[in-house]
Protein backbone atom coordinates (compact mmCIF):
# COMPACT_ATOMS: atom_id res chain seq x y z
CA UNK A 1 0.00 0.00 0.00
CA UNK A 2 3.05 2.48 0.97
CA UNK A 3 5.30 2.31 -2.94
CA UNK A 4 6.22 5.12 -3.56
CA UNK A 5 6.14 4.43 -7.23
CA UNK A 6 2.86 2.76 -8.21
CA UNK A 7 1.36 3.73 -11.62
CA UNK A 8 5.25 4.43 -12.34
CA UNK A 9 7.46 2.03 -15.24
CA UNK A 10 9.54 3.86 -17.23
CA UNK A 11 10.47 7.23 -15.13
CA UNK A 12 13.58 8.82 -17.11
CA UNK A 13 14.99 12.34 -16.31
CA UNK A 14 13.52 15.02 -18.41
CA UNK A 15 15.54 16.85 -20.34
CA UNK A 16 15.60 19.01 -23.28
CA UNK A 17 17.89 16.78 -25.67
CA UNK A 18 15.66 13.68 -25.20
CA UNK A 19 12.15 15.16 -24.80
CA UNK A 20 12.45 18.66 -26.67
CA UNK A 21 9.48 17.35 -28.83
CA UNK A 22 7.89 15.76 -26.35
CA UNK A 23 4.12 16.84 -25.29
CA UNK A 24 1.56 15.50 -22.16
CA UNK A 25 -2.21 14.92 -22.94
CA UNK A 26 -4.24 14.89 -20.20
CA UNK A 27 -6.84 12.34 -20.92
CA UNK A 28 -8.83 11.22 -17.38
CA UNK A 29 -7.10 8.62 -14.76
CA UNK A 30 -7.46 5.20 -16.27
CA UNK A 31 -3.93 4.64 -15.12
CA UNK A 32 -4.87 4.75 -11.06
CA UNK A 33 -7.53 2.36 -12.01
CA UNK A 34 -5.76 -1.00 -10.71
CA UNK A 35 -4.60 1.03 -7.16
CA UNK A 36 -6.64 0.68 -4.35
CA UNK A 37 -5.03 3.24 -2.09
CA UNK A 38 -2.37 6.33 -2.54
CA UNK A 39 -0.18 7.88 -0.22
CA UNK A 40 -1.32 11.96 1.14
CA UNK A 41 0.22 14.34 2.62
CA UNK A 42 -0.82 16.05 5.86
CA UNK A 43 -1.84 19.31 4.22
CA UNK A 44 -4.67 16.97 2.14
CA UNK A 45 -6.04 15.65 5.02
CA UNK A 46 -9.28 18.23 5.55
CA UNK A 47 -10.02 17.34 1.82
CA UNK A 48 -9.45 14.26 1.47
CA UNK A 49 -10.83 12.67 4.92
CA UNK A 50 -14.39 13.64 3.53
CA UNK A 51 -14.32 11.10 0.96
CA UNK A 52 -11.39 8.41 1.83
CA UNK A 53 -10.62 6.79 4.70
CA UNK A 54 -7.45 7.81 6.01
CA UNK A 55 -5.13 5.22 7.15
CA UNK A 56 -1.46 4.55 8.02
CA UNK A 57 0.94 2.08 6.10
CA UNK A 58 4.49 1.00 5.76
CA UNK A 59 6.93 -0.44 8.01
CA UNK A 60 9.38 0.87 10.97
CA UNK A 61 9.92 4.32 10.16
CA UNK A 62 8.61 4.46 6.46
CA UNK A 63 4.91 5.00 7.47
CA UNK A 64 2.93 7.05 5.40
CA UNK A 65 -0.84 8.37 5.34
CA UNK A 66 -2.59 6.89 2.39
CA UNK A 67 -5.81 7.34 1.38
CA UNK A 68 -8.34 3.87 0.97
CA UNK A 69 -10.04 3.62 -2.47
CA UNK A 70 -11.02 0.43 -2.93
CA UNK A 71 -11.79 -2.47 -0.65
CA UNK A 72 -10.23 -4.90 -3.09
CA UNK A 73 -7.00 -5.43 -4.19
CA UNK A 74 -6.34 -3.67 -7.49
CA UNK A 75 -9.43 -1.91 -7.41
CA UNK A 76 -10.00 1.76 -7.26
CA UNK A 77 -13.90 2.50 -6.63
CA UNK A 78 -13.53 6.26 -7.35
CA UNK A 79 -12.74 5.31 -11.32
CA UNK A 80 -15.50 6.03 -13.77
CA UNK A 81 -15.56 3.76 -17.18
CA UNK A 82 -14.34 6.26 -18.63
CA UNK A 83 -11.52 7.33 -16.74
CA UNK A 84 -12.86 9.92 -15.05
CA UNK A 85 -12.45 10.54 -11.30
CA UNK A 86 -15.45 10.96 -9.44
CA UNK A 87 -14.92 12.33 -6.01
CA UNK A 88 -14.56 15.78 -5.43
CA UNK A 89 -11.03 15.58 -4.08
CA UNK A 90 -8.20 13.95 -6.46
CA UNK A 91 -5.05 13.20 -4.22
CA UNK A 92 -1.95 15.11 -5.06
CA UNK A 93 0.04 11.78 -5.52
CA UNK A 94 -2.61 10.66 -8.13
CA UNK A 95 -2.66 14.33 -9.58
CA UNK A 96 1.43 15.05 -10.09
CA UNK A 97 1.57 11.55 -12.19
CA UNK A 98 3.15 10.96 -15.22
CA UNK A 99 5.74 13.90 -13.34
CA UNK A 100 7.90 12.76 -10.47
CA UNK A 101 11.03 13.44 -8.63
CA UNK A 102 13.70 11.30 -8.02
CA UNK A 103 16.95 11.78 -6.22
CA UNK A 104 20.32 9.77 -5.55
CA UNK A 105 22.21 11.93 -2.84
CA UNK A 106 19.28 11.26 0.05
CA UNK A 107 17.17 14.54 -0.93
CA UNK A 108 20.21 16.94 -1.14
CA UNK A 109 18.97 17.51 -4.90
CA UNK A 110 16.19 16.53 -6.88
CA UNK A 111 15.36 15.89 -10.70
CA UNK A 112 12.10 15.57 -12.57
CA UNK A 113 11.28 12.52 -14.26
CA UNK A 114 8.68 11.77 -16.33
CA UNK A 115 6.99 8.10 -16.80
CA UNK A 116 7.08 7.54 -20.92
CA UNK A 117 5.18 4.78 -20.66
CA UNK A 118 2.19 7.34 -19.76
CA UNK A 119 0.14 6.90 -22.82
CA UNK A 120 -0.28 10.47 -22.86
CA UNK A 121 3.48 11.19 -23.58
CA UNK A 122 3.39 11.95 -27.47
CA UNK A 123 5.16 14.06 -30.19
CA UNK A 124 2.78 14.67 -32.07
CA UNK A 125 2.37 17.88 -29.94
CA UNK A 126 -1.15 16.66 -28.42
CA UNK A 127 -1.45 18.70 -25.01
CA UNK A 128 1.01 20.81 -23.74
CA UNK A 129 4.90 20.74 -24.63
CA UNK A 130 7.41 20.57 -22.23
CA UNK A 131 9.91 22.37 -24.15
CA UNK A 132 9.37 24.97 -26.58
CA UNK A 133 11.43 25.48 -30.46
CA UNK A 134 14.40 26.63 -28.50
CA UNK A 135 15.14 24.38 -26.02
CA UNK A 136 13.92 25.92 -22.74
CA UNK A 137 10.92 24.97 -20.30
CA UNK A 138 7.62 25.90 -21.01
CA UNK A 139 5.13 27.50 -18.85
CA UNK A 140 3.78 23.99 -18.32
CA UNK A 141 6.77 22.25 -17.88
CA UNK A 142 7.54 25.43 -14.72
CA UNK A 143 3.95 24.47 -13.22
CA UNK A 144 4.97 21.23 -12.86
CA UNK A 145 8.11 21.72 -11.41
CA UNK A 146 6.45 24.08 -8.72
CA UNK A 147 3.71 21.11 -8.38
CA UNK A 148 6.74 19.02 -7.46
CA UNK A 149 8.44 21.29 -5.03
CA UNK A 150 5.29 22.13 -2.92
CA UNK A 151 4.82 18.30 -2.64
CA UNK A 152 7.87 17.08 -1.84
CA UNK A 153 8.14 20.16 0.80
CA UNK A 154 4.49 19.04 2.64
CA UNK A 155 5.99 15.04 2.06
CA UNK A 156 9.16 15.33 4.30
CA UNK A 157 6.51 17.28 6.62
CA UNK A 158 4.27 14.58 6.81
CA UNK A 159 7.66 11.88 7.30
CA UNK A 160 8.26 13.88 10.50
CA UNK A 161 4.88 13.69 11.73
CA UNK A 162 4.29 9.95 11.43
CA UNK A 163 7.73 9.01 13.23
CA UNK A 164 6.47 11.55 15.81
CA UNK A 165 3.51 8.97 15.51
CA UNK A 166 5.53 6.21 15.90
CA UNK A 167 7.85 7.85 18.81
CA UNK A 168 4.58 8.52 20.78
CA UNK A 169 3.61 4.62 19.70
CA UNK A 170 0.24 5.45 19.03
CA UNK A 171 -0.09 3.12 15.98
CA UNK A 172 -2.12 -0.20 15.65
CA UNK A 173 -2.75 -2.37 13.37
CA UNK A 174 -6.21 -2.24 12.09
CA UNK A 175 -8.22 -5.22 9.48
CA UNK A 176 -11.47 -3.61 7.91
CA UNK A 177 -13.74 -7.19 7.35
CA UNK A 178 -16.01 -7.17 4.73
CA UNK A 179 -19.52 -9.87 3.92
CA UNK A 180 -21.19 -10.24 1.02
CA UNK A 181 -24.15 -11.00 1.37
CA UNK A 182 -23.16 -13.38 -1.68
CA UNK A 183 -21.21 -15.07 1.33
CA UNK A 184 -17.74 -13.86 -0.41
CA UNK A 185 -15.72 -12.05 2.80
CA UNK A 186 -13.31 -9.58 2.19
CA UNK A 187 -10.39 -8.57 4.48
CA UNK A 188 -8.38 -5.37 4.37
CA UNK A 189 -5.59 -5.78 6.09
CA UNK A 190 -1.39 -4.04 6.07
CA UNK A 191 -2.68 -1.00 7.89
CA UNK A 192 -2.58 1.09 10.56
CA UNK A 193 -5.01 3.57 12.64
CA UNK A 194 -3.88 5.74 15.78
CA UNK A 195 -5.50 4.10 19.03
CA UNK A 196 -7.50 6.92 20.62
CA UNK A 197 -7.10 4.90 24.38
CA UNK A 198 -2.78 5.40 23.34
CA UNK A 199 -4.05 8.74 22.55
CA UNK A 200 -5.86 9.89 25.54
CA UNK A 201 -3.26 8.12 28.14
CA UNK A 202 -0.41 10.94 26.67
CA UNK A 203 0.72 13.31 29.23
CA UNK A 204 -0.70 16.80 29.02
CA UNK A 205 2.13 18.21 28.20
CA UNK A 206 2.46 16.41 24.60
CA UNK A 207 -0.70 16.90 23.99
CA UNK A 208 -0.28 20.73 24.21
CA UNK A 209 2.36 20.54 22.46
CA UNK A 210 0.28 18.47 19.18
CA UNK A 211 -2.46 21.07 19.88
CA UNK A 212 0.05 23.66 19.39
CA UNK A 213 1.40 21.73 15.79
CA UNK A 214 -2.20 21.52 14.76
CA UNK A 215 -1.02 17.61 14.75
CA UNK A 216 -3.64 17.06 17.39
CA UNK A 217 -6.22 18.24 14.80
CA UNK A 218 -5.00 16.10 11.72
CA UNK A 219 -5.46 12.58 14.46
CA UNK A 220 -9.20 13.84 15.11
CA UNK A 221 -9.74 14.39 11.29
CA UNK A 222 -7.84 10.81 10.73
CA UNK A 223 -10.38 9.32 13.04
CA UNK A 224 -13.38 10.22 11.42
CA UNK A 225 -12.50 9.74 8.21
CA UNK A 226 -12.62 5.80 9.28
CA UNK A 227 -16.59 6.04 9.22
CA UNK A 228 -15.54 6.84 5.44
CA UNK A 229 -15.58 2.67 5.11
CA UNK A 230 -19.46 2.61 5.26
CA UNK A 231 -19.60 5.15 2.45
CA UNK A 232 -17.49 2.89 0.42
CA UNK A 233 -19.09 -0.06 1.09
CA UNK A 234 -22.38 1.69 -0.32
CA UNK A 235 -20.46 2.65 -3.50
CA UNK A 236 -19.11 -0.80 -3.94
CA UNK A 237 -22.87 -2.13 -3.48
CA UNK A 238 -24.21 0.51 -5.87
CA UNK A 239 -21.59 0.50 -8.47
CA UNK A 240 -20.38 -3.31 -8.09
CA UNK A 241 -23.68 -4.68 -8.00
CA UNK A 242 -22.04 -6.27 -4.55
CA UNK A 243 -24.49 -6.17 -1.56
CA UNK A 244 -21.79 -5.61 1.20
CA UNK A 245 -22.46 -5.67 5.03
CA UNK A 246 -19.77 -4.59 7.62
CA UNK A 247 -18.22 -6.47 10.23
Amino acid sequence: MSNQLLFYEQATAVSSERHRNWSVERAGYAFSRNTNSVPLTTVEFARAARVYPVVFAGAGGGKLPVAILGLKDRENLFIADDGDWTAAYIPAFVRRYPFVFATRDEGKTFTVCIDEGFAGCNQEQRGERLFDEHGERTPYLEQVLAFLQEYQLQFQRTQAFCAKLVELGLLEPMQANIALKSGTQLALTGFEVVSRERLKALSADTLKELLANDELELLFTHLASLEGFAAMIDRMSNEKGEQPEAQ
